[in-house]
């Protein structure tokens, strides 16, 4: 089954989501955003990529803000960097090579690898040709960390994809769960999650604040 127009959900949302189902949902349900050092960061790394743009560097072909869309998952959004990559003949023999920027370091979960995996299997939707690896670029490393799209990354994405769209069709936003990550997210003043995350902590939170009254 193929999803319409009008049901596409953006790209950069499987990466909210397996970041955070609730940061997700704050965003693309509620609608909510604020920005802090961190999306700044993000941001100002990002400004290049995200203006159009063709160059060629040897047998390389590179499009900037390149727009992406899926039917099948679901999905739209625009990818960075994609390479094409000649095979020595003529343009219709190129490879895509996806390349997303992030700020900071490679992360403990696999958000920015499934994010890089549906823009490949976007382009394979829309260009009829397999992409079997992409890269990350983070700018504390400042070098690019090569990526395999092997099944199990691809099932994993398409899995996001049904994910998403479930949690978005239900208008849900689910419940805070506390932890370190939580100290990166811009939406902590609108997500409260160590006041929301449980009742206990809910009186913990009110109590401590009637005594700094």
């Amino acid at each position: 089954m193929n999803y319409s127009e009008a049901d596409l959900l953006p790209l950069s949302a499987l990466q909210h989501l397996l970041f955070c189902p609730r940061q997700c949902a704050l965003i693309h349900i509620e609608r909510i955003w604020a920005e802090n050092l961190f999306t700044a960061e993000g941001r100002i790394l990002h400004e290049k990529t995200h203006t159009p743009a063709t160059e060629r560097k040897r047998a390389v072909r590179v499009e900037y803000s390149l727009p992406l869309r899926s039917l099948r998952l679901g999905l739209t959004g625009k990818a960075d960097v994609v390479e094409f990559h000649s095979t020595g003949g003529s343009s219709s023999g190129e490879v895509p090579y996806p390349v997303e920027y992030k700020r900071g370091k490679p992360k403990a979960d696999d958000s920015d690898l499934v994010q890089l995996c549906a823009q490949a299997l976007c382009l394979e939707e829309m260009l009829g040709v397999r992409v079997h690896e992409g890269a990350l670029f983070y700018g504390r490393e400042r070098r690019r960390t090569r990526v395999q799209f092997d099944e199990s990354m691809r099932h994993r994405t398409e899995k996001a994809a049904l994910d998403l769209h479930e949690m978005v069709a239900a208008g849900r936003t689910p419940q805070p769960e506390y932890g370190k990550k939580c100290k990166s997210c811009s939406l902590q003043d609108a997500c409260l999650p160590r006041a929301c995350s449980s009742k206990k902590a809910v009186s913990k939170y009110l109590a401590s604040a009637l005594e700094e009254k």
